[in-house]
């Protein structure tokens, strides 16, 4: 446990990546100014595609990206800044947010330099939306049950199978699908490949899943006998639970794993401040909220240092998603109870159903990225305890 612990060295931003910070916080101050506080609290679910352009057209998509596809060229601490603004601020960026954390990464690392330079610039550009074809019904977190299978043409792939909870598949241009192009579901890990699927193709059925608050953000997707190019194929063939993995570090360790319910904290202790902040328990929550909000910040930022060196921190990035996860879900709780103890002043409309939303949609924070029995998993084997 010391050795993961110690892993784990405390990391700064630097200056010219800090120096980023007030530049984004004054777009969104003028992007947001309207809106309220519950439609801000769906955080990175929030969809709206003018939003994402805008942002790339002030070059902050694909902000990590060499310059010859594209991108700004910056580092992570960059990104990071840039993440932990948009997520304060409850700013609706799932339109880029998955090809900009995650295939944008995969592609770069692991693509042909065709797919870079066909792919890259566009997500840059926020010209195409991405989403990721992992769970499958009846394998949850079980990636390596992957039964969804593409069998090799003469022209390149026949795809068949099922994804389920797919976020944006709807809106999606392109999926990155993780399937089984060799051996059979007992094979595990072995056998699996990623493609690139263009979701225009013939032989692909989306239909959404509306969640508990309403939304549809999810979708279930069906394949018969799609026929994908050859150049589909993203690195090398079997080689996909390495680069799956690779991939999943960057979704489990942002601030995406910390700042879910943080526009319902803020709206409370705005409201707090007017009325009820001297309250035991109000400042005991606003003390909880900040002692613990540092402490996953700074596991976050570290382990962002270590994605920037280029190293692959995956039991590092389950700790962070597994505590992470487990902090925002507490957020509406705390909120909750301090609102019944310290009812003075009456909470606005906005507060309750910032609140509501919270409240309803938390239970799936621990379950996006792999559930948390998953993420224990990976850290009881990380300590040799499995």
């Amino acid at each position: 446990m010391d050795s993961t612990l110690t892993s784990l060295s405390m990391a700064s931003v630097p200056p010219e990546d800090e120096a980023l910070r007030r530049h984004v916080r004054a777009f969104l101050k003028d992007a947001l100014r309207d809106v309220p506080a519950d439609v801000r609290s769906r955080s990175w679910l929030g969809y709206d595609l003018d939003f994402s352009r805008a942002l790339a057209r002030q070059g902050w998509v694909g902000l990590t990206l060499p310059t010859r596809y594209g991108g700004g060229g910056r580092s992570g601490f960059a990104r990071f800044v840039l993440s932990e603004e948009l997520l304060a601020a409850g700013a609706p960026v799932a339109a880029h947010w998955i090809a900009d954390r995650q295939t944008s990464q995969l592609i770069l690392r692991f693509g042909s330099e065709a797919q870079r330079q066909f792919f890259l610039p566009k997500i840059a550009a926020c010209e195409i939306v991405f989403c990721i074809g992992m769970s499958e019904p009846d394998t949850g977190s079980d990636l390596a049950s992957v039964r969804t299978r593409a069998i090799r043409t003469d022209r390149g792939w026949l795809l068949n199978g099922r994804k389920i909870w797919t976020t944006n598949a709807h809106r999606a241009d392109y999926m990155c699908a993780l399937v089984r192009t060799s051996g059979s579901v007992e094979s595990r890990h072995q056998g699996l490949s990623q493609m690139l699927v263009d979701m225009r193709l013939p032989g692909i059925n989306v239909r959404p899943l509306r969640d508990i608050a309403g939304d549809t953000h999810f979708n279930e997707v069906l394949f018969d006998n799609v026929e994908l190019p050859a150049d589909a194929l993203v690195g090398e063939e079997g080689s996909g639970w390495k680069q799956v993995t690779a991939e999943l570090a960057f979704e489990r360790s942002g601030p995406e794993r910390i700042y879910s319910s943080l526009v319902l904290a803020d709206t409370w202790l705005a409201q707090a401040r007017a009325g009820s902040a001297d309250h035991p328990l109000v400042l005991a929550t606003a003390g909880r909220i900040a002692a613990r909000l540092a402490v996953l910040r700074a596991m976050s930022l570290a382990v962002a240092a270590k994605l920037d060196r280029g190293e692959q921190p995956d039991l590092e990035a389950a700790f962070v998603k597994d505590l992470g996860t487990e902090f925002e879900q507490s957020i509406p709780e705390w909120v909750r109870q301090a609102m019944e103890v310290a009812p003075e002043p009456a909470p606005s409309a906005e507060l309750l159903r910032s609140l509501a939303y919270v409240t309803q949609i938390s239970p799936t924070f621990s379950v996006r990225g792999g559930t948390r029995q998953i993420m224990r998993g990976i850290i009881a084997r990380g300590l040799g305890l499995r």
